[in-house]
């Protein structure tokens, strides 16, 4: 089984399911993440995250979530006190996008090839053994994009999650979320659900409303079009994969 969850994390794409899981394996030079204890700590970890690697003249990827805005705000801060200079920011999301532009940080859009020095963001989970985060699981209006979120994480030289010590786990539950195209979602979402029979459901994501195996009337389509599958599964998940050198910092 641990080879097949592999399988679903780092294969499937557009040549293999036509889907994109949004578990973010992390290269090894940009692989850290900070668990953090208790909620009053979470100013903490965002100003530690943006004095320790943002510097002058960096092009940052801005995350979204709590921490994530908190981060925002402060670098925003740092720039018009003027103790850090000729930042661009690149919004994960509507939402960082919105919150970067009240701090006053310039923007630019994503492209292919961006390149970006430094990226943060907020994630649903991490693994402990591996580092991996999974992103996604919250729920999401359709003018958001996972995949651009993740396009961004994985062009940045380094990045660095930031997370509650609940989220920061041994073993994982609950949905992996992964993005298809909508046009052959079910034949998308029964491959799926035959390798893992047993171990797991497949529901298409909903826009509003219950969420269900088919996404009820309103099906969540993202910004590029696609839906999203959430495989939900019903025991612990022991391996999303191997992975090494990578550093754990604690709060």
């Amino acid at each position: 089984m641990s080879s097949l969850i592999s399988s679903l994390v780092y294969s499937i794409s557009p040549t293999s399911f036509s889907g994109n899981s949004t578990s973010c394996p992390r290269r090894r030079s940009t692989a850290i993440c900070f668990p953090i204890a208790r909620a009053t700590t979470l100013l903490h970890a965002a100003k530690h995250t943006v004095d320790t690697y943002i510097k002058s003249g960096m092009v940052i990827g801005l995350g979204s979530g709590r921490a994530s805005g908190m981060a925002i705000q402060y670098l925003g801060h740092l720039l018009h006190a003027g103790a850090l200079k000729d930042i661009v920011g690149i919004p994960m999301s509507v939402a960082s996008a919105n919150e970067a532009a009240k701090a006053g940080i310039p923007l630019e859009k994503y492209e292919d090839g961006s390149q970006i020095d430094f990226a943060f963001d907020d994630a649903d989970i991490i693994e402990q053994k591996t580092l991996i985060g999974i992103i996604g699981r919250q729920n999401m209006q359709g003018e958001e994009s996972i995949i651009q979120e993740k396009s961004i994480l994985n062009a940045a030289d380094k990045h660095v999650f930031m997370v509650t010590e609940k989220q920061y786990k041994g073993t994982l539950d609950g949905s992996i979320p992964v993005v298809v195209q909508s046009l052959n979602w079910m034949e998308t979402a029964e491959e799926i659900d035959d390798m893992f029979l047993g171990d797991a459901e497949v529901w298409r994501r909903s826009s509003i409303g219950q969420a269900g195996p088919l996404g009820g009337d309103f099906p969540l389509i993202t910004r590029e079009g696609h839906n999203v599958l959430d495989v939900i599964f019903t025991s612990p998940i022991q391996s999303l994969g191997m992975s090494k050198d990578h550093a754990v910092f604690l709060f």
